[in-house]
């Protein structure tokens, strides 16, 4: 069987793939990515061109995608809350455009979950998460992550297809470099990565690292699937148009080893 699953579909034919870390970024829209309620007290900024913007009804939240195509990484999405309104930034997450919009989006959810429980509550839950680091990282064991620490504190997972990778490193205020970064490539030259800042909510970071693991396939067409991460793929292509039996099923690939399988 040919290690390209993709050579004998229609470039725009539908298919579902796994594992998510590879399988491209998918409509870089802000409209997909953000589920906020726009319509009530959420405001948005999106021009046809230029920088988008969201921004909680209390001011101290706000996130944005400011494109840049002629770059590799195609621009950033940012993630951001100050304690005061238009205050210094309490912290940080970057992550490139590059990133597969499903991770983007179940991050944004989880934001708007902790912001509605951090308005209903007599705590900052968006200062003051209680969540521990584990509780991001233990579902990385489950899928079947390698796991090496250095002395100076840093973890580093890795997926079986070595394609993909968490890092966490216990840091103090101040500290250089994010706490917490995720990427999908190589890490010497990653198709997109991921940053949180030190001060970052665990829970959003447990959010960000379920999806990134998920066996739920996510949908691209044919030519949206970088052409590098093609033979690393877990693949299922709907049924023709002049089939009547529907999309083909996708089982899980087996635990640990099938996320990098290739068809």
């Amino acid at each position: 069987m040919s290690s390209d699953p993709f050579q004998n579909l229609d470039p725009a034919q539908s298919v579902k793939v796994l594992p998510r870390h590879l399988a491209g970024p998918g409509p870089a829209s802000p409209r997909t990515a953000w589920p906020f309620p726009f319509d009530k007290d959420w405001s948005l900024h999106q021009p046809e061109e230029g920088t988008a913007f969201a921004t909680s009804p209390c001011l101290r939240l706000w996130t944005r995608l400011a494109l840049e195509p002629d770059k590799p990484c195609k621009g950033t999405w940012t993630i951001a809350a100050n304690r005061v309104p238009f205050g210094p930034v309490a912290w940080q997450i970057t992550l490139d455009a590059t990133t597969p919009v499903e991770l983007l989006h179940d991050l944004h959810t989880e934001l708007l979950d902790l912001y509605l429980e951090d308005r209903h509550s007599d705590r900052d839950w968006l200062y003051e998460d209680e969540a521990a680091p584990y509780e991001a990282y233990a579902p990385l064991f489950a899928r079947g992550w390698s796991h090496s620490v250095k002395t100076d504190g840093t973890q580093t997972f890795l997926a079986s297809d070595g394609l993909g990778g968490v890092l966490h490193r216990y840091a103090t205020t101040g500290s250089d470099g994010p706490t917490w970064r995720a990427w999908g490539g190589y890490p010497s030259e990653p198709h997109w990565q991921a940053r949180f800042s030190f001060g970052t909510p665990t829970t959003l970071v447990a959010a960000f690292t379920a999806s990134l693991i998920s066996t739920e396939p996510v949908h691209r067409t044919a030519q949206d699937v970088p052409f590098h991460t093609r033979r690393h793929l877990y693949v299922a292509a709907p049924a023709p148009a002049n089939q009547t039996t529907g999309p083909l099923p996708v089982a899980p690939p087996p635990k640990g080893v099938g996320l990098g399988r290739s068809l």
